[in-house]
């Protein structure tokens, strides 16, 4: 008798249903990516069809499913996780070293037979991975088919389109007006030799317009395709979602509204000698197919990726105003969990109710900018862990802690000024020697990266050894990288910076004045705990010598480190003062935020060591 359980029985179903679409195409292997029409990273639930197909729920992944084969491929972050989920389901676990890793291309490559078929939806393969694909399909003599959405057809109750209104971002949150923005992205396809640019990343269009919405889960973007001309521009947005109002002040600016669905038939008709601007990292091949023949294309990083990554001068203010705020918000958040443990049933769960109840007290809040992690012990050695109502930890019950040792709290907002992300490890209990051992380590890899001086321009994959020379010191590593960029109210992890050993150090990556990038090394010990502590990095500039121009980074972050969790002895008294400093930044800065017993906690969570 099958004892699975409803769910893997429900996965294995729908992979039957799949093959069974496979036959009737005559197509030998579907490709699945963790995608959409605008290659985003949180997806609407419409395109949410690997997750829907295999019963893994992690951010990243690829399924391919053949006749007699299923599997995900996954980085480190999501290994536990996608072993737990897909066991009994039939569909294998894929490890790869990172995201970037074209595991499932290698071995289709390998696996492939001359004739044969592999199909995957143009219409959410991105441009850059449909070249590399086609040449390892072409490689092992098999066809690659791009224009079934046979995932479509084994769906039979599919989601639709999500549907919120969109809205603008205002002064003086927004300090720079939209037709300011489009006169300097137009300045920019001039310098690249275009009159028309195409848009499919929804925090750049977001961006370019002053536009905000709520169709992507944690990322106050919405559903649009834009085409940028040399007087005019057309964004393509779902009936209903632009109100009149709105839609007259975007004429104003010389932007008009057409139907979402519309969007390829109007990248259709560019005129027959028009030049093209696109990103091929960032559009998706059923667009690429859409452009005329005719029609010259410039291929280059979307100007607006690099503009929006360097912060104003206004949008700093406000990302430091945000940051009290949140900072005021965690306060309040620890001083209930300290004062709750051992006296109230605390789980996992109720971790991510209270910050994010917290957060919404606070002015300018708007959403989570992504899902709360809140790991304990074991659960907090998976990166990328997440809680639910079947499977979570318990800390606390009434009658005192349900067991010792590290929380790991990963969390961030969305306010109209800002966007924060912040990871901090708290001792539940007393924490033992090799916790602080670790504890400890890691401090002193994201001290290292944050006190940290280079030339502007350093291509930022190159800073990440940087935050892991100490974690290496201790014969440890980190499957994950150190940094990502991170948005103004837009997405949490945004590029084109990234401090990662996984990443290229191109031109793109160079860092910049303005930009903001997470500071976050880790230590996972698998089934004991998880260690990472996060602040987000601001670069501003440093000194000019006979060298060059040197930046260095703000730190915008401003919340206690657990003091409880260190190792004194393995910090130098450089660090120790880092760490003093900082505290006395936090204390500084928040405190007039606070009142009562959540002043009292900041006070004593902020004395030096």
């Amino acid at each position: 008798m099958d004892t699975l359980d409803p769910t893997r029985a429900q996965t294995r179903a729908r992979i039957d249903d799949l093959r069974k679409v496979l036959r009737e195409h005559a197509v030998d292997a579907l490709i699945i990516p963790s995608s959409d029409p605008h290659l985003s990273e949180y997806l609407p639930a419409r395109w949410q069809g690997r997750a829907w197909a295999s019963g893994f729920t992690g951010s990243v992944g690829t399924l391919v499913v053949c006749a007699d084969f299923a599997g995900v491929w996954v980085d480190s972050r999501y290994w536990v996780q996608a072993e737990a989920e897909l066991a009994g389901t039939g569909v294998e676990l894929m490890k790869i070293a990172s995201a970037a890793s074209p595991g499932h291309v290698d071995w289709l490559r390998a696996h492939l037979k001359p004739a044969q078929v592999v199909a995957v939806d143009a219409a959410v393969l991105g441009l850059a991975a449909a070249r590399q694909l086609s040449e390892a399909v072409s490689a092992a003599g098999a066809t690659l088919v791009t224009k079934l959405d046979l995932l479509g057809l084994a769906w039979p109750d599919r989601p639709g389109l999500p549907t919120a209104a969109v809205y603008e971002h205002l002064a003086p949150h927004a300090a720079t007006t939209r037709a300011e923005k489009l006169a300097a992205l137009r300045s920019a396809m001039q310098e690249a030799g275009a009159q028309w640019h195409w848009l499919s990343t929804l925090d750049d269009i977001a961006w370019v317009f002053n536009l905000r919405g709520a169709d992507v889960n944690y990322n106050p973007v919405f559903l649009a395709h834009a085409l940028i001309g040399p007087s005019q521009a057309t964004l393509f947005v779902a009936d209903g979602k632009i109100d009149a109002a709105l839609r007259a002040r975007l004429a104003s600016d010389g932007v008009g509204v057409v139907p979402y669905a519309q969007a390829h038939t109007h990248l259709a008709q560019l005129p027959a000698d028009a030049v093209l601007l696109i990103d091929p990292r960032r559009i998706t091949l059923g667009a690429r197919e859409a452009v005329p023949a005719s029609v010259r294309v410039v291929e280059a990083i979307n100007p607006s990726t690099l503009a929006k990554s360097r912060k104003t001068a206004a949008e700093i203010a406000q990302v430091r105003a945000a940051m009290e705020q949140d900072g005021a918000a965690l306060a309040e958040f620890f001083t209930w969990l300290e004062q709750a443990l051992g006296h109230e049933p605390i789980t996992e769960l109720t971790i991510d109710e209270r910050v994010t109840a917290a957060r919404a007290r606070r002015p300018g809040y708007v959403s989570p900018s992504f899902g709360t992690i809140a790991g304990f012990n074991a659960n907090g050695a998976m990166p990328h862990y997440r809680a639910t109502d079947a499977a979570h930890a318990t800390l606390s019950r009434r009658d005192g802690l349900a067991a010792e040792g590290l929380l790991l709290i990963d969390s961030g907002g969305q306010y109209l000024g800002g966007t924060t992300d912040i990871t901090r490890v708290v001792a539940i209990g007393t924490p033992s020697a090799a916790q602080k051992h670790d504890f400890t380590l890691v401090l002193k890899g994201m001290i290292a990266l944050s006190r940290t001086h280079f030339p502007r321009g350093t291509r930022s994959p190159v800073l990440d050894a940087i935050a892991r020379a100490p974690i290496w010191a201790g014969g440890v590593d980190y499957g994950h990288g150190t940094g990502h960029g991170v948005g103004y109210f837009l997405n949490v992890h945004e590029g084109p910076q990234t401090i990662s050993p996984h990443a290229a150090t191109e031109p793109q990556t160079a860092m910049e004045p303005g930009m903001i990038t997470s500071n976050e090394p880790g230590i996972y010990r698998p089934g004991r705990w998880g260690v990472r502590i996060e602040n987000l990095l601001l670069n501003v500039a440093h000194e000019t010598t006979e060298f060059g121009e040197f930046l260095r980074f703000e730190t915008l972050t401003l919340c206690p480190i657990d003091t409880r969790c260190i190792e004194r002895r393995l910090l130098t008294d450089d660090e120790a003062d880092w760490l003093n400093d900082y505290h006395a930044e936090v204390r500084a800065r928040v405190a007039p935020h606070l009142h009562g017993d959540a002043l009292a906690w900041l006070e004593r969570s902020t004395q030096p060591i």
